[in-house]
């Protein structure tokens, strides 16, 4: 049985923990639920693309990077989105000549001929995702510790309203704005208990999970010996970036996607990333899920000068941890089950934004209540005194 000193302690750390991550916890909370439409909202902010013919066999990947480069000449193609069944057409990213080095420009092209549409108008869906993942420019962690401030509050939620069964159907529309308030509060926390677990567990893993990984392996990863051959390749590494840098034929795109797909079998590439295009040490990373799987992290990376693959990230094949981090991306925006998983997410991703916005309210009351209970006794306190003064001899 929890005492009443540890439920007045952990309503404290309740209270606290909602209020100074409210703000940011609505932010994130209310973009992630509207993001789970970013690709629809991409197409809807963009008319034209949608009036495109879907192509039953999309063109060649050789043929869109051929258009891209003709349409773009000189300019360096980092990205190719692949059609999938809710974007049928084909995206780039490209970064070109005189162009800050943060800035890129979001081509389309059709789907059936490969053949560049121009420049998309408008990325909002890729705004709300910023948002949501990074608040536009932030390290991701920051999210991360908002999903693991979000499992304090759940968790303490828990204890502090014990009677969870009795309050599911609790709600008194009659009395104060408080008590309104509390009660929506904890109903809406209760019928959405599972879903927000897994939420805030799964954005803190993602935004918590690399950090740590990052952290453990600069504290084991010994610093490097200083010894003549590493002085060595320290004065050859200038000659070796030349031959790196120097022009070399590049490997059918779409015979290193095959490559790809028979490496990691049923591998859906969502994303064709390219480096140093045209170059001797010119490299392609093909990203996206496996057919029949839940599972959103494979990736194979090849050498494009010479098509020899340099990394398989299968998660099938990869023990425990490197399947359950790989159901963690789809878990969380629930991109894997079509239109109608999409609105269940959207409406139950809303009311973690309502339960911080409804705790803010209800602590700026609480307040209020404390202030107008506390006012009479300061009052009262100079009469007392005043009388005390008057009958004294």
């Amino acid at each position: 049985m929890t005492s009443q000193r540890t439920l007045n302690r952990l309503f404290v750390l309740h209270s606290w923990a909602g209020i100074v991550t409210g703000l940011l916890m609505f932010i994130v909370c209310f973009s992630g639920s509207v993001v789970v439409f970013k690709n629809e909202i991409d197409l809807w902010a963009n008319p034209s693309l949608a009036q495109l013919p879907r192509a039953e066999t999309p063109a060649p990947l050789d043929t869109v990077l051929a258009q891209l480069q003709a349409r773009y000449p000189g300019a360096m193609v980092e990205t190719i989105a692949l059609p999938d069944a809710i974007n049928p057409h084909y995206f780039a990213f490209v970064r070109e000549p005189g162009a800050p080095a943060a800035t890129r420009t979001k081509v389309a092209l059709r789907a059936d001929t490969g053949a560049v549409v121009g420049p998309v108008d408008s990325q909002l869906g890729q705004y709300l995702r910023m948002l949501h993942v990074f608040l536009f420019f932030g390290p991701r962690w920051i999210v991360g510790f908002l999903g693991a401030a979000m499992l304090v509050l759940i968790g303490t939620g828990i204890v502090i309203h014990r009677k969870i069964l009795a309050e599911l159907f609790t709600q008194r529309w009659g009395r104060s704005l408080r008590v309104v308030m509390s009660d929506l509060h904890k109903c809406v926390g209760i019928w959405g208990l599972g879903f927000h677990i897994l939420i805030a567990g799964t954005g803190a893993w993602m935004g918590l999970a690399p950090l740590f990984e990052q952290s453990f392996k600069y504290l084991t990863t010994p610093a490097p010996a200083s010894t003549p051959q590493a002085a060595a390749d320290s004065a050859a590494a200038p000659s070796r970036k030349a031959a790196a840098a120097a022009p070399a034929p590049m490997v059918s795109l779409d015979a290193l996607y095959a490559a790809a797909q028979q490496a990691a079998p049923g591998l859906q590439a969502r994303y064709a990333s390219l480096q140093r295009w045209g170059t001797a040490s010119a490299s392609v990373a093909f990203t996206g899920s496996l057919q029949g799987h839940l599972l959103s992290t494979a990736r194979v990376e090849a050498n494009a000068a010479t098509g020899a693959l340099t990394r398989v990230h299968d998660p099938r094949t990869q023990g425990f941890w490197s399947q359950f981090n790989g159901l963690m991306e789809p878990l969380h925006f629930g991109d894997f089950g079509g239109l109608t998983l999409k609105w269940l997410y959207f409406v139950l991703g809303m009311t973690p934004a309502f339960l911080s916005l409804s705790g803010t309210l209800i602590w700026l009351d609480s307040r209020q209540q404390r202030r107008r209970t506390a006012a009479p006794a300061h009052v009262a306190r100079p009469a007392v005194r005043a009388t005390a003064d008057a009958t004294a001899p």
